[in-house]
């Protein structure tokens, strides 16, 4: 909104100027989501504990995190408020780029939202059915995938492609049935990955924070002419005003670890992380870097990976020795990866820290990957 009211005044004053710059909105974003988000996060916090919006405890769950029991949830409204908000503020809002990573995260927000809701305020230990979120996160995946096909966002390459890291100008072409696929599996995948990291005080907050900077980067790069030949990767006409998104979303998630971090004061619920992994997924499905999100949240990859393979194998050895023999037998001491350290005797911050050294050497190799070429 900014941009469309004092960029043009650059004509009259030169300070104004300042709006048509990308890394003065992205700033400008960055700050806003973290001021906004320490401005209502208190009073969010303080709305649900009135409302009796406490987080519940599963029973298999570490004993040490008993006692969160009651902590506030549902505060992934801070990190959408503070990361749409400041999107809107600084933005362009012509930029189909833009409205589309909004529209990401307000649909899985909402499939969240209404999770938390049955599970919390209405009782219902499962929440949303399972198979009805899923049937959320695929109609929109599949809603992306065609969309993407019939009015693509960069005119200059084959819609139903991706691009392979490490290679100069390298596209991976699907058919298009496929690719609808493919963006279905990349957007649901990606919003319970981080889903399934969200088990500790500050752990997947910080490490969306450290994804949504490095993502930033590679829309600013990918959406400048001379940055994106120079990398050798393909030019994306408009894309650098992901950057201003992907700012937003991680100075709201630096702005909402101020009440989440160790011992945290609000959870951010399945409204958080099911917005901030599809959010995420889909603006790594528009610059066209979905490996690139492979790599980059890597941790957020090795916690889906570790429930995927622990009810596998578990499967597996009862089916063909018995449920005692699959018990004793059970790759990681608990799933997510992350409650199979807490098992091992690290303390919770201790694994988050550690946590968030990994999240930062995936977010470094990523960025390498694009001088690898």
């Amino acid at each position: 909104m900014l941009y469309h009211l004092l960029a043009p005044l650059a004509k009259q004053h030169i300070l104004f100027n300042l709006f048509n710059y990308i890394t003065f909105r992205a700033a400008g974003a960055i700050v806003t989501a973290l001021v906004l988000a320490f401005l209502c996060g208190p009073a969010i916090i303080r709305r649900l504990r009135e409302h009796n919006v406490g987080q519940v405890i599963r029973a298999e769950g570490p004993a040490s995190h008993h006692t969160k029991r009651g902590t506030p949830t549902m505060g992934g409204l801070i990190i959408i408020l503070a990361t749409v908000v400041p999107t809107f503020l600084w933005a362009r809002l012509d930029s189909p780029y833009v409205v589309v990573a909004i529209v990401a995260m307000l649909w899985m927000g909402a499939i969240g939202f209404i999770d938390d809701y049955l599970k919390i305020v209405r009782g219902k230990p499962q929440g949303l059915v399972a198979r009805w979120k899923l049937v959320g996160q695929v109609t929109f995946g599949v809603a992306l995938g065609i969309a993407l096909l019939l009015w693509p966002l960069a005119p200059n390459l084959e819609p139903a492609s991706t691009q392979l890291p490490l290679f100069k100008y390298r596209l991976i072409y699907f058919a298009p049935w496929l690719y609808v696929v493919f963006v279905t599996l990349v957007v649901t995948g990606s919003s319970n990955a981080v889903n399934l990291t969200d088990g500790l005080d500050g752990l997947a907050t910080g490490l969306t924070a450290i994804v949504a900077g490095a993502f930033a980067i590679f829309a600013y790069l990918f959406g400048r002419f001379d940055a994106s030949h120079y990398l050798g990767v393909y030019f994306l006409p408009g894309a650098g005003e992901l950057a201003i998104f992907c700012g937003a979303l991680a100075g709201a998630a630096l702005g909402f670890l101020w009440f989440n971090a160790h011992p945290a004061q609000v959870f951010m619920g399945d409204t958080g992380s099911l917005a901030i992994g599809g959010a995420l997924g889909t603006v790594a499905i528009m610059l066209k870097a979905e490996f690139l999100l492979l790599i980059a949240g890597g941790v957020f990859v090795a916690e889906a990976v570790s429930v995927i393979l622990q009810v596998w194998v578990y499967r597996w050895h009862k089916r063909r020795r018995g449920k005692e023999y699959a018990d004793a037998h059970r790759v990681f001491r608990m799933a997510p990866l992350h409650h199979h350290f807490e098992k091992l005797g690290w303390a919770e911050p201790q694994v988050v820290m550690r946590f968030y050294i990994l999240g930062v050497m995936c977010a470094a190799i990523a960025l390498a990957t694009l001088k690898v070429r």
